[in-house]
This record gives C-alpha cells, sequence and structure tokens, in this order.
C-alpha cells in the first residue's frame, strides 16, 4: 500500500474540513461542475471515443462505456438536481429527553472516506463525485483500465472547480486503473471507511473476498418478472419489452420472464414486441412449444439450466413456464440475486403475496423493473444499487452515504 500511502492520508485529511463546507458552497461546487462537464464535452466525448476502440461493440459493457453529448446532458442535469436536495448532514433522526434530564439526539454525519471501484462506467465518476461532496465525504475513485481516457478527463473537468471554490483536492481522488490500486484501496485500514464495489458479479466478489475495510455491496442484477394467470397482456407487453430492451446492459434490465402456465397460448403476443427489437430467447420445453412457429426461429432456442440466474447484460433472456405463483416464488429465491423483481398480475391477494415474499431491493406489481434507479427514485442520482441489508438496500442516495452519532446535551449529570 506504500504506493498509495499518500493519497489515502490527503483524502483522510480532506474528509473533515469537507463535513463543515457550508451547503451553499457545495450547492454552487455542483452547478459549476453541470457548467464544466457541458463546457468540455467535446474533450469528454474524444477521450471516451479513445476508450472506445479499444473495446469491441458486440461487448456488453460497450453500452455502459459510451458516452454521448444526450447522457453528458443527462450527467449534468443529475449534477443540478443533486445539488437541489437538501443536505441530510446534520438532520434530526430522532430525539428524547431521559428521565435524569439528558437530552439526547441522534443526528447524520458523513460516512468519511468513501472508496468507489467500478468497471467500464464513467457516469459513476461524476455521480460518487456529486453524491460525495453533498453529504461532506471525501472519495477515493477506482476506474477500470476500460474507461481510463474518461475518467482521467472527467477529473480534469472537475479539478478546477473544486480549487475555485476552496475545496480540498482530495476530496476527489482518481486512482490508477491498474489492480495494484484496487489491492491497496481494499487494505486501507484507517483511512477508507467504507469501499462500495459497483460491476461484475466477478469484481464485487473479488472485493468481498480480499477486503479488509467494510464493503457495501451492489450485487449483480438477476431480474425476474412473472407474468401471472390474471396478468393484463398489455400490461405485459410493455412492462417486458421496456424492462428487457431500454438498455440491456444495465442492472435493472430483465433476465427471465416466468409465465404461468395457463397464459402459454398468449406467450406468442406478450413476446411479438421483443421479436421486433431482435431479443434472442432461450425456452423452456413448455414455452418453447408455444413460441415455435410464432417467434423468430433464428431468436429462438431451448433453455438449459445455465440459462436460468444468468444476468445477461444483453437482448438476450429466458422465459420459464410457472404451474403456479408459489413455483414463481420459489424460483426466484432460488435463481435472483436480490435486486430487482417484478410480478404482472390482476389478483389483489396474488401482488400482496409477492410484494410481501419476494427477498430483493425492489420489488414491483405492475411495473417496470427499469425504474431501479437512484434519479427514478427521487433521490438525484445514486452510488450504485446495494442488494444487502445492512447499512442501505436498494438505490443509495444521499442518506445512504451518511451514519449518525448521539449528541448528549446535559446540565452536570453524572452515573
Amino acid at each position: 500500500m506504500s504506493d498509495y500511502a499518500a493519497a489515502f492520508a490527503a483524502a483522510r485529511q480532506a474528509a473533515r474540513p469537507l463535513a463543515a463546507v457550508p451547503a451553499a458552497t457545495t450547492t454552487a461546487v455542483l452547478h459549476g461542475l453541470a457548467d464544466a462537464l457541458l463546457q468540455h464535452a467535446d474533450h469528454v466525448l474524444a477521450e471516451n471515443a479513445r476508450d472506445l476502440a479499444r473495446m469491441p461493440a458486440a461487448d456488453p459493457r460497450h453500452d455502459r462505456l459510451r458516452l454521448t453529448p444526450e447522457r453528458l446532458q443527462s450527467m449534468a442535469d443529475d449534477l443540478r438536481t443533486v445539488a437541489a436536495l437538501p443536505t441530510p448532514l446534520g438532520a434530526v433522526i430522532s430525539e428524547k429527553a431521559l428521565p435524569n434530564g439528558l437530552a439526547l439526539s441522534k443526528v447524520r454525519v458523513p460516512l468519511g472516506v468513501i472508496g468507489i471501484i467500478y468497471e467500464a462506467r464513467p457516469n459513476v465518476t461524476f455521480d460518487s463525485l456529486a453524491l460525495c461532496l453533498k453529504t461532506g465525504n471525501a472519495c477515493l475513485l477506482k476506474g477500470g483500465s476500460d474507461a481510463a481516457h474518461s475518467n482521467a478527463a472527467l477529473l480534469e473537468v472537475a479539478a478546477p472547480v473544486l480549487v475555485r471554490h476552496n475545496l480540498p483536492a482530495a476530496a476527489a481522488t482518481l486512482l490508477p486503473p491498474e489492480r495494484a490500486a484496487t489491492e491497496a484501496l481494499l487494505q486501507a485500514v484507517g483511512f477508507v471507511d467504507v469501499v462500495i464495489p459497483r460491476g461484475s458479479q466477478g469484481l464485487i466478489d473479488y472485493v468481498r473476498q480480499h477486503a479488509r475495510v467494510p464493503v457495501i455491496e451492489t450485487g449483480a442484477g438477476v431480474v425476474h418478472t412473472y407474468f401471472d394467470e390474471t396478468g393484463r397482456l398489455d400490461y405485459g407487453q410493455a412492462i417486458v419489452l421496456n424492462a428487457k430492451t431500454r438498455r440491456p446492459s444495465v442492472c435493472n434490465s430483465l433476465d427471465c420472464l416466468l409465465v404461468h402456465q395457463r397464459r402459454l397460448p398468449e406467450l406468442p403476443a406478450l413476446l411479438a414486441p421483443l421479436a421486433e427489437a431482435q431479443v434472442q430467447v432461450a425456452a423452456d420445453v413448455l414455452a418453447l412449444g408455444a413460441l415455435t412457429g410464432h417467434y423468430p426461429p433464428h431468436l429462438l432456442r431451448p433453455a438449459t439450466e445455465a440459462d436460468f440466474g444468468t444476468e445477461f447484460l444483453s437482448l438476450r433472456m429466458a422465459v420459464k413456464t410457472m404451474p403456479d405463483l408459489a413455483a414463481a416464488l420459489d424460483h426466484i429465491d432460488r435463481y435472483g440475486s436480490r435486486h430487482s423483481e417484478a410480478i404482472v398480475s390482476e389478483d389483489a391477494a396474488h401482488v400482496d403475496q409477492f410484494l410481501r415474499q419476494v427477498d430483493a431491493a425492489a420489488v414491483y406489481a405492475n411495473a417496470s423493473t427499469a425504474f431501479t434507479d437512484g434519479g427514478q427514485f427521487g433521490l438525484g442520482a445514486e452510488i450504485g444499487i446495494s442488494t444487502q441489508k445492512l447499512h442501505a438496500r436498494g438505490p443509495m442516495g444521499l442518506d445512504e452515504l451518511t451514519s449518525y452519532k448521539w449528541l448528549v446535551r446535559g446540565a452536570g449529570q453524572v452515573r
């Protein structure tokens, strides 16, 4: 860790003054970052093109890596949205007076130094920076080599804005893309308060297995939608199409459609919009029989066991027939990743049972899983979608990047 000790120590030193930055200053910084991003869009896009040139277009990560003028505008809009949100720092979570006269209040405070490890997702750079600044945290950004030029360009844009507002330069530090930096970050006991990995299951597993600092897991998304016996066909068509094709490479996209066996005659109609979108379908025996002759043969194949529990991150998905809701719940429990799950049903009892019994960070009834997103949940942006249960779960926004402390006011009490 010696090669990175100075950077880690600087981040730790920066965390203390960041916690005391006035909210008005943070707001001005975020607006400044949005302006600078758009002013330097050509430079950022040119550096992003260098990264894209090294990655095959067929790679599922290519879409995540790609920046466009529209995506930069969206990033700038997210910065302004976060700027407009109230800071959670200092918010009183609860307060009470004890019989002995002590007054207790539980208030939100920064986590301190947050390490974010991510792969081919340059948008994470500014999302992380915005959320950490708004919550008074210093951030150590460890992007992957696939996005090295893009991430460096974004930090080049951000650095002058931080300096102009007298924020510590170490408020946001981009670590080298080499694996050694990841290993050092995971061992940075005493410098780093928490590490948040964003990326493949392999990355998340590696971080969990090697970290000596606390970790918040943002797990892979193996996402299901169950089309129930009473599900509306028009709802199902729209929801399945949106969940699968809006952005296939993201973690909330649909991987496996579970369909009640009594709805198999309508399966071709349910999947007709997917055929137009050129979605490849791996179907179990019953679903395959229902689709044969009604779905493009070059897009249809028999499913194997490996297709269930797979996060495809592309225009591919699995279909499996379910005899009832209980079987669907069992399948999701076995193959799901605790990320996002949905039911399409007009049976209120089935909807209630699904919402109560499915163990996932976000559970939907008659809506697309594409909504599992910090911006869509009104959080402004997100630093990841946690699939664990300790500290944070689901899209992590401002509140999830804080801890709390107890403030105790007395008048000479002793115990």
